[in-house]
């Protein structure tokens, strides 16, 4: 049973003819509106209109959700209203029309129920979450090259915790067997993708970040010796609720956590290792934001846009 698990956990994801042979997508995390009406917040609503608009003019093949998909706690059913009001009536824009998205856990969807998130991929077209953790192979058009995004549940890996002040931070995972069961599918994805040019690797709660919930000392302990040791291109996040970019040992550490609410607070500056962190955005005026993705031959290009359109900062990744 565990083989065939694994199977399904693995999505390939081919470009929509991109003519330079590039993989795009966009990375947005912790956009999930509230539990009352009218259940999107304006930021929410300003950042859905500006990822239609960078999907239009930079191109997107799909949309990776960083989880905390649903605020404050999750969905009840897969029949939830919430999956109407803050994800299919929100993400309107012509230019989010028929891409798929990738979706991960975060710790408010555990506050509800998860396998619901999961059981909606049958009701959507649009809504791809096959698996607690899963792999996507993500073939680049007109090389023989590819790249590899491995999607993980980290409140599976680490326990639950909460946002706002209350509980604090992860205490250690729930069920101890479940987390060595993922740590070790990511061991074997990890090996198994060494020819791929790009490798990304995905989860809810950051690694590293200057700001409010800093490092998630379990993931430090845990998954940053993985990321080196494969080199792996980046990690991308949330929970924080702003954009940063940190750079450790190789490793990009991309924070996209600004799809509904933004912070501007760097209370762990001192936390993080000297020198990695290269930029960082969280006004608290601001509409948004989130991160596009593009990867080609020669580069990832990691591009942070505000819900305005503005590019806020670009930084290249070279292949492995």
């Amino acid at each position: 049973l565990q083989m065939l698990a694994l199977l399904w956990m693995t999505v390939t994801v081919v470009a929509g003819g991109d003519p330079e042979g590039a993989v795009q997508f966009l990375a947005v995390g912790d956009w999930g509106g509230v539990p009352d009406p009218p259940f999107a917040t304006p930021r929410e609503v300003a950042t859905a209109a500006a990822m239609g608009r960078a999907a239009t003019d930079l191109g997107a093949d799909f949309v990776l959700a960083l989880g905390d998909n649903f605020y404050y706690e999750g969905v009840q059913d897969e029949w939830d209203p919430r999956f109407q009001e803050t994800f299919e009536e929100v993400f309107t824009a012509p230019g989010l029309q028929g891409l798929p998205w990738f979706v991960l856990a975060g710790n408010h969807d555990h506050a509800g129920n998860v396998t619901a998130q999961l059981a909606y991929s049958h009701h959507s077209p649009r809504w791809h979450f096959p698996h607690y953790y899963y792999s996507l192979r993500l073939s680049l058009p007109g090389t023989n090259a590819s790249a590899r995004l491995l999607v993980l549940d980290t409140v599976l890996l680490c326990g639950g915790g909460d946002d706002f002040g209350v509980g604090g931070a992860p205490t250690g995972p729930r069920d101890a067997a479940a987390a060595e069961a993922q740590l070790a599918w990511l061991r074997g994805r990890l090996a198994a993708a060494r020819h791929d040019r790009y490798v990304l690797v995905a989860g809810h709660y950051p690694v590293w970040s200057v700001a409010e919930h800093g490092p998630t000392a379990c993931l430090v302990r845990l998954l940053r010796p993985l990321l080196r040791r494969h080199r792996v291109t980046a990690y991308l996040c949330g929970h924080d609720h702003n954009l940063q970019f940190l750079t450790e040992g190789g490793v990009g550490y991309v924070v996209s956590g600004a799809g509904n609410f933004v912070e501007g607070s760097q209370h762990h500056a001192g936390a993080v290792p000297p020198g990695s962190l290269r930029f960082f955005f969280g006004p608290p005026a601001s509409p948004g934001g989130f991160a596009h993705l593009r990867l080609d031959a020669q580069a990832a290009t990691v591009t942070f846009l505000e819900a305005t359109g503005r590019v806020l900062y670009r930084v290249a990744l070279p292949p492995r």
